[in-house]
């Protein structure tokens, strides 16, 4: 299967941009996402709070929220 996207540059210009740098934004998701999981599972013990493991992992729940509410997920890459 084969698909194709035109676009009228330089008017699609900005459409054209989102549709050439989806795996760029797929990266920066996705990296934010494994930051995030690692600042709580593995914080040293000598950097450990309570409120600043809940706000890393509240910050993880709400972002994968919002990639949720939009009908994409990061395990769809292969």
């Amino acid at each position: 299967m084969k698909a194709t996207l035109e676009f009228n540059i330089p008017e699609d210009q900005d459409d054209f941009e989102l549709a050439t740098k989806g795996g760029k934004w797929y990266s920066v998701v996705w990296e934010m996402d494994q930051w995030l999981r690692t600042q709580y599972k593995y914080m040293p013990d000598a950097e450990y709070s309570e409120d600043k493991y809940n706000a890393y992992y509240e910050a993880r729940l709400k972002l994968n929220e919002i990639i949720n509410e939009n009908g994409v997920n990061l395990e769809d890459v292969s």
